[in-house]
């Protein structure tokens, strides 16, 4: 008899897993509920469109039509679940026509994360946003479209502070990045945020750091600041990180992880084995410690998706744990990290040296060689790699690419100094700057 599945939420996480299942088992009864309007989007694509980069909006949809065709999957949008009754396996759900019970053999859910908006005195919400959804795009291209705004606070450093700086810059609007640490993405060590801080500079983008949001007045259009001084803007984006949607979970008493996200074992399962989580909401194992981690990245949604698919159809595919890759584009510059960083080692009490590399992408007397910086952490004994930062006009991309599959094979420095890298001037040198970097570090375990 063909399994009824019920998945609650889409986009990376939802949508994903359903499309994995039904590649796996052309016979399950699978139903989607999504609250919202889309079943799934580019979350990473909104900042670029906003930018006038992408020009149409549906490039970063898909139709809910066409998914469900494609994959046989019962569309249900504009639909809340709202409770679990765990115990007769049924979920209820609320729309415009009211509420109605569905049953389910496996729930799957997917409830994302969302912004994290501080609770300060003067909040205008007319000019006040967070980017997370399709509404949320819209609402700041409504209010720049409308308004005309001529100058824009961002609070918080991270991808999607970044990433808004330059687009909005773009759009003509003057911006400024405001963080309460000593430097922005903080999953990067100091030497790299200082580039990051240089480049922003460089392109008009005025930078507050250690500093933060107290509140508003002049109905939200005066910022005020934790140091008492204030600044000018017609409109403030909140990128001020984002918190793990756990209500649903909670209130079917779904364990929750150290991190506040929900906790899985290694297929996926909570601590009821007929539900599964996976996406924004769970927290995973870190690929070294084995401690819970909660990364809230395209790629581990994916990944997880085919995790539940797998134990689903009965097989067994090992889950090593997230190392947390990621990657931006930040006007000119690429911007990379993965694995552990200074500050998350201390953390954990793991010992560690350093390397870092200034260097080029490729022969320098070719003509558009670009400056490159490479930043490694080790192991202080063994010369394990634990983590990276890459940054750079060109060539960054695929230089995070041969070090974060360098940590996943949990390779040494001494490694990286035999990686056989393709040479031509165009590309590289004869020794690439991974290879160099590799040096560096195992000199210092000679």
């Amino acid at each position: 008899m063909a399994q009824k599945i019920v998945v609650v939420g889409g986009v990376g996480g939802g949508a994903t897993v359903s499309a994995q299942i039904r590649r796996n088992d052309k016979d399950a009864d699978i139903i989607i509920f999504e609250k919202g309007e889309h079943i799934a989007f580019s979350n990473c694509g909104m900042p670029y469109y906003l930018g006038g980069v992408i020009k149409d909006k549906e490039d970063i949809l898909v139709s809910v039509d066409r998914f469900r065709e494609k994959y046989n999957v019962d569309v249900r949008t504009g639909t809340e679940v709202i409770s679990i009754n765990r115990k007769d396996k049924k979920v209820i759900c609320q729309n415009e026509s009211g509420e109605q019970e569905v049953s389910y053999d496996k729930l799957i859910i997917s409830p994302g994360a969302s912004p994290i908006v501080p609770d300060v005195d003067g909040r205008n919400e007319a000019c006040i946003f967070t980017l997370r959804t399709i509404p949320d795009m819209e609402k700041i291209n409504n209010y720049i479209e409308q308004n005309q705004p001529k100058k824009a606070a961002i609070i918080g450093g991270g991808f999607i502070g970044l990433e808004m700086a330059e687009n909005l810059h773009e759009r003509g609007i003057a911006c400024t990045v405001i963080d309460r640490s000593s430097q922005v993405m903080k999953v990067v060590d100091k030497e790299i945020a200082e580039v990051i801080h240089e480049h922003l500079r460089e392109k008009g983008i005025e930078l507050i750091l250690d500093d933060g949001l107290e509140g508003y007045s002049n109905n939200g259009k005066t910022v005020h600041l934790s140091s008492g001084s204030t600044l000018q803007a017609d409109m403030t984006l909140m990128a001020t990180g984002v918190k793990p949607n756990t209500d649903l979970a909670e209130s079917a008493s779904l364990k929750l992880g150290r991190s506040g996200a929900i906790e899985v074992n290694n297929d996926m399962q909570t601590n009821d084995p007929d539900i599964y989580a996976l996406g924004d909401a769970v927290e995973t194992k870190d690929f070294f410690t084995g401690e819970p981690r909660h990364v809230a990245l395209a790629w581990p949604a994916h990944r997880q998706a085919y995790l539940i698919a797998s134990h689903l159809a009965g097989e067994k595919v090992e889950n090593h744990g997230i190392i947390g890759t990621s990657i931006f584009k930040l006007f000119d510059l690429t911007i990379g990290s993965t694995g552990h960083n200074k500050a998350t080692l201390e953390d954990a009490g793991i010992s560690y040296k350093e390397a870092f590399l200034e260097t080029y992408s490729h022969a320098k007397y070719y003509p558009g060689s670009e400056k490159l910086w490479l930043k490694i952490v080790f192991d202080a004994e063994k010369g394990t790699i634990y983590g990276c930062d890459v940054i750079g006009f060109d060539g960054a991309d695929k230089r995070l690419g041969v070090l974060a599959t360098a940590i996943r094979g949990k390779m040494t420095v001494a490694d990286l100094e035999e990686v056989e890298l393709g040479y031509a001037p165009p590309y590289s040198s004869p020794k690439d700057p991974i290879n160099i970097l590799g040096y560096k570090a195992n000199q210092q375990l000679s």
